[in-house]
């Protein structure tokens, strides 16, 4: 039986990553087009870095959610629409049912005893660090999702940071200020009201709250990670993601009201447990659209993702090599430069492999990425015709963790005589115009 299992997955294997979409029909294209994106997330579930990312979600959240919304309530009150804080919790929660209605009532009541102007520059400097170190924590998870490894900068966090916690509050209350006034009006309620369009106007009226679910997902999307994401990848995770959160909802809704042998046995704390779940839901859905974003934007053509963990040593340097020497390419012939995305597509390789190599030659100081609005472009750190190959071996060979051996069998110095040859001393220049001419 286990034998006859593993033959039908080979066999699904081989039909899922085999063709090449460029030369298949368009909609079978798209079929396996999907089938390997949910391949990807799926993988990414078992190996379990999604979960724990949700779980320290969790966490940071219950430390920082009063910290957040005192902020914002702050900045709501300025617009005069504060009261409307509750009723979006109240929706957030829904699926806890009452004890749902429990906690954001215990939640609004500490956010009105957190006063930013009683706690004096101490108080209001740790709940500023607060705020900051939780959003600090939701870039890291969806970089992750991205494979991106550099983090931004302080200034950009804290801009960035607090363009999000004052114009993300005013925007969601402005267009749900917005549409309700919408469908109060004389002309909307005439509409519903008319038997031809009537079904279509209540019918709208019910996606609103998914549309307006998958609207913030995907602005959640574009922002946060520290990578250009195009918007039709965002959208598309928008959509999935809003899509599992509603479901989600109406299935942990039944769970919970069928649970009452539960709330027995936990008697105060169920409200507390509950309310973790679905945090923890919630973080993982949002994970897993970000996953779907990035998979979309960035399609691979192999079953197994490969690492920079787990393939070799000497492809490790070829694959640095190589990198480097198709951006000096680019640099001598004053073509414009690399992006890791352009740069991983041309080579058929990865992103995250790619973004693995790029880090290891940023850290030496042999390319730098220079952030612009397209994405980061791929240039020299450092003169290229000074640079020898040697020394970006060298680079590769030595990035990451040094162990401090005691008995050595051999010595740095003779370690580097086993590879040292006539092409050592080349550098990137020639190696360039060597290549070009070939």
């Amino acid at each position: 039986m286990l034998a006859r299992l593993t033959q039908y997955h080979q066999a699904f294997s081989a039909w899922l990553w085999q063709p090449e979409i460029e030369q298949l029909p368009s909609a079978k294209a798209q079929l396996i087009r999907a089938l390997r994106i949910i391949n990807q997330v799926v993988n990414e579930l078992r190996s379990g870095l999604l979960n724990l990312r949700a779980m320290s979600l969790v966490y940071t959240t219950l430390l920082s959610l009063v910290p957040l919304l005192a902020v914002s309530f702050s900045v709501l009150k300025g617009f005069g629409v504060h009261n409307q804080l509750e009723p979006l919790l109240l929706n957030l929660l829904a699926p806890l049912g009452t004890q749902g209605e429990e906690i954001s009532g215990r939640i609004i009541e500490f956010v009105d005893n957190t006063r930013a102007m009683a706690l004096g520059s101490l108080g209001l400097g740790v709940l500023i660090f607060t705020v900051i170190s939780l959003m600090k924590k939701i870039e890291q998870a969806f970089n992750h999702t991205w494979h991106i490894s550099k983090q931004r900068s302080f200034i950009q966090r804290f801009s960035h940071y607090l363009s999000i916690i004052v114009i993300g509050p005013v925007l969601i209350f402005s267009a749900l200020g917005l549409m309700a006034s919408m469908l109060s009006t004389t002309l909307m309620q005439q509409l519903i009201n008319e038997p031809s369009i009537g079904w279509l106007v209540q019918s709208l009226k019910l996606l609103l709250p998914y549309l307006l679910i998958s609207a913030a997902f995907t602005l959640i999307y574009l922002f946060i990670p520290n990578t250009r994401v195009r918007f039709r990848s965002a959208l598309l995770g928008g959509l999935i993601a809003a899509m599992l959160w509603q479901s989600c909802g109406w299935l942990f809704a039944s769970f919970v009201a069928n649970s009452a042998s539960h709330a027995a046995v936990y008697s105060a704390f169920a409200a507390l447990i509950l309310f973790i779940i679905w945090l923890y839901l919630g973080w993982l859905i949002l994970l897993v659209g970000s996953s779907i974003a990035f998979h979309y934007q960035h399609p691979v053509g192999q079953a197994e993702q490969l690492d920079i963990a787990t393939i070799s040593i000497q492809d490790r340097e070829q694959l640095g090599l190589l990198i480097v020497q198709r951006i000096s390419q680019r640099h001598y012939q004053q073509h414009s430069p690399y992006t890791i995305e352009s740069l991983s597509h041309e080579l058929g390789l990865p992103m995250p492999l790619v973004t693995a190599l790029i880090a290891a030659l940023e850290q030496a100081k042999i390319i730098v990425e220079c952030t612009n609005e397209e994405g980061g472009n791929l240039l020299p750190a450092q003169p290229f015709d000074q640079l020898t190959l040697g020394e970006v071996w060298q680079a590769l060979r030595h990035h990451g963790q040094q162990i401090p051996l005691l008995n050595r069998p051999l010595s740095d110095s003779q370690l580097e005589q086993l590879s040292a040859g006539p092409l050592f001393n080349i550098t990137l220049k020639q190696l360039a115009e060597q290549s070009s001419e070939k």
